[in-house]
């Protein structure tokens, strides 16, 4: 049984420029990080970066959830990042975007005022 997302990972070219801006994106220090693999604890979910990988904007396409998507979207322009996506209404108040990370990969942010975190198990 699928039980839900418990990890997006990212690959990258130089893990530990990817750690610096990940770390100061997200706010957070990493909870695990060794050579082969970095990983973020983030709302009960994680973040990987995994090395030597091929970056990308195609391929499977997690949403971050943000309670601001105009904020965080500006906020990762200022770090670095290239808009991919622009901030989208698709219905039920739910707004969506993605920029490119400086790495190449595709990140997706998600404002979703009926997304319950109570509900993630």
């Amino acid at each position: 049984m699928i039980l839900g997302l418990r990890t997006a990972i990212y690959p990258v070219t130089d893990l530990e420029a990817a750690t610096r801006w990940y770390t100061e994106m997200l706010g957070v220090e990493p909870y695990f990080s060794e050579p082969f693999y970095v990983g973020f604890s983030i709302g009960g979910f994680e973040l990987g970066l995994l090395p030597d990988g091929v970056p990308g904007t195609g391929g499977p396409q997690p949403l971050w959830g943000v309670l601001d998507i105009v904020a965080a979207h500006a906020r990762l322009i200022q770090l670095g990042a290239t808009a991919l996506d622009p901030i989208t209404e698709v219905g039920g108040d739910i707004r969506v975007a993605s920029v490119t990370d400086p790495f190449g990969n595709r990140f997706g942010l998600i404002e979703n005022p009926h997304f319950k975190a109570s509900g993630v198990g």
